[in-house]
């Protein structure tokens, strides 16, 4: 999930949609809102008691896991992005286009009211995700609270990248800079608005997805398909969002490299299913 918040269009929810945990990490992240609305309140016996319900053993792991490859692979794909912008988007294409399949098995019933979402979805998504703001220069600190709070939604809403957000805000090549060159307040600020961004849209989503699972499916599945706009690796990449076709000497490396990726998805989402079942 880390590595894939880095990149400009992969959102870490759609990995964890892939991996099977994503129903378990909206539970786990709303009982962490209501621990820490419960003391915000001053409730402090009603916020440890909420946070004994937390599945630590499940969320610690999680969150070493997404913060080690945050601080050791922004370089590495920062690199990556600025030197094969082709290859890197067709292998992130193709694992999105996979994950549009495996979003869709997770609608039990396709009528036409979830037709119509996932087709109204995937256009609005489309759309919007072909602006683009200019770099913010020098952006203030308290800019970067905002920024969090904004990019933390994304990170758990399959579809919708994270890192694209905050590109679209001007602020992914300055909070890139704070994580290469470790500035500690700025990227406090950041987690703090990511927090509290989390905490009040955790709850809209499990809340959703505990009433109306099926129509909040096939809108995630219409966002992952939109957001194939912003991984079209022709002509620039990720760098930007103008569309045309590929250029036929340099076509055989992406395609493969978007097989590959289609195949990792589709080989975690077999190995997720045989994990689940129940054993005997």
């Amino acid at each position: 999930m880390g590595s894939a918040d880095v990149v400009p269009g992969v959102s870490g929810g759609t990995v964890a949609l892939i991996v099977g945990i994503y129903p378990r990490l909206i539970d786990n992240v709303r009982r962490g809102a209501g621990a820490l609305a419960a003391f915000a309140r001053f409730r402090l016996s009603d916020g440890a008691e909420r946070l004994r319900g937390i599945e630590w053993s499940f969320i610690l792991p999680l969150l070493g896991g997404i913060a080690a490859a945050l601080i050791s692979l922004a370089r590495l794909i920062e690199h990556l992005l600025e030197d094969y912008p082709v290859e890197m988007s067709a292998l992130f294409f193709g694992l999105v286009v996979a994950s549009v399949f495996v979003a869709r098995q997770m609608v039990a019933e396709w009528d036409a009211v979830r037709l119509v979402t996932f087709a109204a979805v995937a256009a609005v998504a489309f759309f919007v995700l072909g602006l683009r703001s200019g770099e913010a220069e020098n952006p203030a600190t308290w800019v970067f609270f905002l920024a969090g709070a904004i990019a933390i939604c994304a990170m758990i809403l399959p579809g919708v990248s994270g890192s694209f957000l905050l590109l679209m805000l001007g602020m992914y090549e300055a909070l890139l800079g704070a994580v290469n060159d470790r500035e500690i307040l700025v990227l406090l600020v950041f987690i703090v608005g990511a927090v509290i961004g989390l905490a009040l849209f955790s709850s809209v989503l499990h809340w959703a997805l505990d009433h109306h699972h099926d129509l909040v499916m096939a809108a995630i599945t219409g966002l992952l398909l939109g957001s194939l706009r912003v991984l079209w690796p022709w002509p620039n990449g990720i760098e930007g969002p103008e569309l045309s076709g590929p250029v036929a000497d340099e076509f055989a490396a992406p395609f493969l490299l978007s097989v590959v990726g289609a195949g990792i998805v589709f080989l975690i989402t077999r190995l997720g299913a045989k994990s689940e079942a129940p054993v005997g």
